[in-house]
């Protein structure tokens, strides 16, 4: 089995063998061409593994972040074409009194699609479903025929009600068809997301047919790549709550797979932290580009029925909630037109990279202020498979225009970084109430375990964890997760005794568990688990308490009394206070067909029973006050037990590991490197 991770910077790659060992390797993300590093391990570890192959990418994010999109066409009830453009109608916080403020995805700036190609078409459903204005076929065609002039490489459709009856929406799908041809992406909200509210609903729509598109075509070359080393069948992509599901069953809703990437490292926290006992854990993977951070609360990564991959686009999908922050080691440090020095958000990413990979890259970075101290070694970076050039992030930082010399400004740079990642955790756990005092850091990433340790006084966290294998430990979860089929709907029942009521949601669920069953191979279906779940509120609400458990069995009056005993008791988890003489609505129900996959099993390692840990001399300099003796370590020369006091440095080929001075660093059982304060 392999997991690949396809990163802004690096494609990180995991190959479980068939001897059962972990066998990883690290490869430069190619921006233009993103398949390539797919492709290229698995070359590498064909002969290695069984081929089965799981698969996270962010080239559907990147695709739309920066709005490197085809041209697509919206159809919506007359009358409604500009709800693209109103959004939600919320401004960000920081820009309440900016009157120069625009929204980035609205008509003034960079619109998802021209208005001109937002067509409203003559017909209308009524909140209970009822056809109030039936279809007009002939205004329809007149409006499909405006899209092939302009030659649309794709439509969404969004009509207003349609997630009670889908019916018109249906049968525009069934025009564009005929007239478009068979094959032409189409996504419509009744399929893609049938939910109330909807812009959401748009939003979400509009993503999905982008999501066809462009990573339509990147699952056609890496299929088509892979397949040449023997990956021809089972081949899995991760979703935004990094589950797997089958390439196939991913393209027929592919917005749910646009935010895989980051999402797969906290499942890989998640099951690596029951391993160790471990289950409230703040992760923090920081790679080249940015520092991405996760909460785990009671063994459960935190999960949202929503995300926001920019100010007002909303894409309705379960998502692990990760607060992402452009700091990384490529990083860029830069001075404004105010003098201030800044480090970030922009990134030198892997192409040209930070000045020392010698690629035509002039301004430094994070990585360079490492290479300059000493954190990292020049011929050691990437396990010796790239060199790094440390007169070029010295000429970098000398670029740099501040009236400062060059230790001043490596020192400088370094720990803008180190309290910019700092206040990007306090603002993800104290903000929202959490004491990072009573939770794991874990650090991870090419440069988490490099740079987290060093945070531990600045947060008060009781102690930092490197897992096994940090710099590809996203391609990891890969291999820690499930194969989930999940779906939801809307639809608006109060909880009661009312037969009919109980009728009506075992056939919303129902009716979505058959569906999902038929995707699922015949010989897999015997394994399923059911998890089923609600969203709902208290009558005179607008606002949903998501992911209230209910039962997994035929509803019946019992169960209604137990999903509003489960409302009840997590509506005061969630806020604090219950009113449970006030009635409940469900709103939305959402169901997961779970299959067990193996895991990734971790070996475990030896105790020292004789001989002495070997320590070489280095120093540090820039970053500390004088010049630092330290002693440096193998991480793969280590075993369970082992201590070391800081400060001190761990290498191994994907990574670096910083004990500071002040923190004793110890080896777990599975040769994982727990970090505390030395008492």
């Amino acid at each position: 089995m392999i997991g690949i991770d396809v990163g802004g910077t690096f494609t990180d790659i995991i190959a479980m063998s068939k001897k059962g060992e972990i066998l990883t390797a690290k490869l430069p993300t190619n921006r233009e061409n993103r398949e390539l590093a797919v492709i290229e391990g698995a070359r590498i570890f064909a002969s290695e593994s069984d081929p089965i192959l799981n698969h996270a990418s962010t080239a559907g994010l990147n695709a739309i972040l920066t709005r490197n999109l085809p041209k697509i066409g919206f159809l919506t009830t007359i009358g409604h074409r500009d709800i693209l453009d109103m959004a939600r109608a919320w401004r960000p916080l920081q820009e309440q009194t900016n009157p120069l403020w625009r929204r980035g995805c609205g008509d003034a700036s960079s619109p998802f699609v021209d208005r001109y190609l937002r067509r409203g078409i003559q017909e209308r459903i009524t909140s209970r479903g009822e056809i109030l204005i039936p279809l007009d076929e002939k205004q329809a065609r007149a409006e499909l025929g405006v899209f092939k002039n302009c030659d649309v490489k794709g439509i969404a459709i969004c009509l207003i009600n349609s997630y009670i009856n889908g019916d018109h929406e249906q049968k525009l799908r069934d025009l564009i068809r005929e007239i478009m041809g068979e094959t032409f992406p189409v996504s419509i909200s009744c399929d893609v997301s049938p939910l109330a509210k909807e812009y959401e609903r748009a939003s979400t729509t509009v993503i999905d047919v982008y999501m066809k598109i462009v990573f339509g075509e990147y699952l056609n070359r890496v299929t088509e790549g892979v397949s040449k080393f023997g990956f021809s069948k089972n081949l899995n992509i991760a979703d935004s709550a990094a589950d797997l599901v089958p390439f196939e069953f991913a393209m027929k809703k592919p917005s749910r797979i646009m935010y895989s990437g980051p999402a797969a490292g906290i499942k890989a926290s998640t099951h690596f932290g029951e391993l160790i006992d471990e289950t409230e854990i703040i992760c923090c993977d920081i790679g080249g580009t940015t520092s991405d951070i996760g909460l785990i609360k009671g063994g459960k990564p935190t999960v949202k029925a929503t995300f926001e991959v920019e100010h007002d686009v909303i894409v309705n999908t379960l998502a692990i909630q990760i607060w992402s922050i452009g700091q990384g080691g490529g990083t860029l440090a830069h001075v404004n037109s105010a003098g201030e020095l800044l480090v970030g958000p922009q990134s030198a990413g892997s192409d040209p990279g930070p000045a020392c990979y010698g690629k035509g890259g002039h301004e430094p970075t994070i990585t360079d202020a490492c290479l300059l101290s000493g954190i990292l070694r020049t011929e050691e970076f990437l396990g010796g498979e790239m060199s790094l050039y440390p007169d070029l992030s010295r000429q970098a930082f000398e670029q740099l225009a501040t009236n400062t010399d060059l230790a001043a400004k490596v020192k400088q740079v370094y720990e803008l970084g180190l309290h910019n990642i700092a206040e990007g955790i306090l603002g993800v756990t104290v903000e929202r109430g959490i004491d990072p005092r009573d939770y794991a850091l874990f650090a991870y990433g090419s440069a988490g375990p490099m740079l987290v340790p060093q945070l531990m006084e600045r947060l008060g966290v009781g102690k930092v964890i490197i897992p096994p294998f940090p710099g590809v430990y996203s391609a990891l979860g890969l291999a820690s997760t499930d194969m989930v089929y999940s779906d939801s709907k809307s639809a608006y029942i109060e909880l009661g005794s009312d037969q009919k009521m109980v009728e009506k949601i075992n056939r919303v669920f129902s009716t979505m568990e058959e569906s999902l069953m038929q995707q699922i191979n015949p010989e897999d279906r015997e394994h399923v688990q059911v998890v089923r779940s609600f969203d709902g509120w208290y009558e005179g609400q607008t606002w949903e308490t998501p992911f209230i458990p209910a039962p997994s069995e035929t509803i019946t009056e019992e169960s209604i009394d137990t999903m509003l005993s489960n409302f009840h008791v997590g509506y005061q988890e969630m806020w604090g206070n219950m009113f449970p003489f006030l009635p409940v609505i469900a709103t939305t129900y959402r169901t997961m067909l779970v299959i067990p996959t193996k895991k990734l099993e971790y070996p475990e390692l030896p105790r020292r029973k004789t001989g002495e840990m070997i320590a070489q001399q280095k120093s540090l300099q820039y970053i500390t006050d004088s010049e630092l003796a330290i002693n440096e370590y193998r991480r793969d020369a280590l075993l369970q037990g082992d201590e070391i006091e800081g400060p001190a440095i761990i290498r191994e080929p994907k990574c670096t590991i910083m004990v500071c001075s002040g923190q004793l660093a110890c080896v777990g059982k599975y040769g994982e490197i727990h970090i505390e304060r030395r008492k």
